[in-house]
Parts: structure tokens; sequence; C-alpha cells
């Protein structure tokens, strides 16, 4: 049945028949995340940095309804320049595929996709969180309900920064979702480095990442695990601009009453026009330092199951 759904490119087929490491790769950050030609520049320099460090990138999307895993160049450059592609989260999916539209993935349903095919590791940019306010508004990101039960691992440069990273984490540990440091003890918030909350275990090298994913699923803990790998240093960018920044456009969403799935994009949008630009720089450099680790930790995964 899902034959009639999933389109896998056959490179991507191939590998993951022969347990070989495969990386998935989302597309909002293609449609929604970035000005073209930055976006399409970007997602084919990811797949090319998954590629030197020996894994096979899949980027995943959806176009006219069918559920790709795994897109040619061309698609990426469609993708990069439509402007009515929509963004698909897990309960966009079954809408998206059956009028058959163009949907770009975000973490949950690339998430979901994602195992539906047999990949186990998903690099992005930054998971979705609990939104600030949500005491009142209940604005939770789909995100972390998919970490709870889908078993994928998901390497991120932490929460994005927009969120209430606290509340998050709280959340995450309510779920049972290990939240894991590369080579670091806290919790790092997309643009910085640091963000005052701790991460559950630190981890040193993506074998002891892949040591510990195998016990987890082997053990039938069934959901994911947060990766969360700092930006490097040089990218970083300064904790007191950038959370006045975040600060101003949480505040000028609010006043023009931005909410669910429009308030991301609206938020880093703001943000990078505050800061100059320097935001998508930070943004960019840390979604490769993210590829790296995750065709990393794919390949040393995959010598632990053949």
């Amino acid at each position: 049945m899902l034959d009639k759904y999933l389109d896998i490119k056959p490179e991507v087929l191939e590998a993951i028949k022969e347990g070989r490491a495969v990386v998935a790769l989302e597309s909002t950050i293609i449609c929604h995340g970035m000005p073209y030609p930055r976006n399409v520049e970007t997602a084919l320099n990811v797949e090319k940095i998954i590629r030197e460090n020996g894994a096979i990138p899949a980027t995943v999307a959806i176009l006219n309804g069918k559920i790709k895993v795994g897109l040619t160049e061309d698609e990426i450059e469609y993708l990069g320049k439509t402007k009515n592609v929509v963004k698909t989260s897990r309960r966009d999916i079954p809408f998206v595929v059956s009028k058959k539209l163009d949907g770009a993935t975000t973490v949950a349903s690339t998430m979901i996709i994602a195992e539906l095919a047999g990949i186990k590791v998903f690099a992005t940019g930054g998971i979705g969180g609990v939104h600030r306010g949500a005491q009142e508004t209940f604005d939770i990101s789909a995100d972390l309900q998919e970490f709870a039960h889908t078993n994928v691992a998901v390497v991120c440069a932490g929460a994005k920064s927009i969120l209430d990273i606290g509340l998050t984490v709280e959340y995450l540990e309510t779920q049972g979702v290990p939240v894991v440091g590369f080579k670091t003890e806290e919790l790092p918030a997309f643009y910085t480095r640091r963000s005052g909350y701790k991460v559950d275990y630190r981890v040193d090298s993506a074998e002891e990442l892949a040591a510990a994913l195998k016990a987890k699923w082997d053990l039938g803990l069934n959901g994911g695990m947060v990766v969360a790998n700092p930006i490097l240093e040089q990218y970083e960018m300064d904790y007191d601009i950038i959370t006045n920044a975040i600060n101003d456009a949480v505040k000028e969403a609010e006043a023009k009453g931005i909410k669910g799935k429009e308030s991301t994009p609206f938020l880093l949008a703001k943000v990078k026009e505050i800061t100059g630009g320097d935001s998508l720089e930070s943004n960019i450099q840390l979604v490769y330092n993210n590829a790296m680790l995750g065709a990393q930790l794919a390949v040393e995964f995959s010598k632990l199951n053949k």
C-alpha cells in the first residue's frame, strides 16, 4: 500500500535495502526558511556535505501529491522557486497527498516519512517546541509529540531560540525523549551555543551516539532522540543581541495576532531583518554542521546493524 504514496529515489532505496547510511532532510527550510537562491544553494550544499561524510542524502517533500524520499537537483530548484507550497506537518499530510498539492515537510512530517522509508537519522536546523505564552495559548509544536513515538534520531542545533526553551525541555522530559548534547552539557539555542538549560546526557563521539540509539530501539523503547549539536563558535551570534531581537520579534507577532504554523516563519524573518541578515548566515552554518554530524551518526549506526 505504501508504494501508492511513497516515491523513494533509486539511489536512496538501494542504500536502505543494503543497510548503508542514509540521512533524511526536511524541505521546509527550502520553502519557508530562506530566500531564493540561498535556499537552493544551501540545500544542495547540505546534500554534498552528507555525501562527503559517507552517507546518502534523502531530502523529503511532497510533489503533486506524491511523497518523495530523495529529490533531484531540478526538484530542489522547483521547491526553492515555487510560492504555493504547503507547510506540511502530521495533520496536513493526508490532505496535501489526496489533493495532489506540493508540500514542504516540517520536522514532524519528515520524521514520519523517514520512518516509513526505513531511515533512522534526520538532520535539520532546529526543532520546534513550546511557544512563549503557551500556558495560555497551548501553542506547542507537533514536533515534540513526534519525538515521543517515532523512531528517528534528529540532529539539530537545539530548539529554536524564538521558543520557550525551558518549557520545551520539560515537555520532552515528560514524554521520555532523551535530549543529548554532542560535546556539550548545555542545550544550544539555535543561533547561540548556550541557553541556560542542561541536556540529559553528553556524548563526545558519533560511535557513542549510535550505540545509545541501538540500545534504545533494541529494547523496544519507541520514540526519537534529540541530538543537540551546538553551532560552531565562529558562527554563533552574540547572546544579548539575538535575545533582544527575538523579544522584539515576539512582541510584534503578538501585536499582529500571528499564531500557529505562521509564527515561526514570521519570527525567523523578523529576526533576520533586525540583525541585518546575520541570523541567516548563522542559520546556514549550523545546518551544515548538523548535516556533517548526521552523516557520521548514520555511518556508525549502519555499522552496528550489519
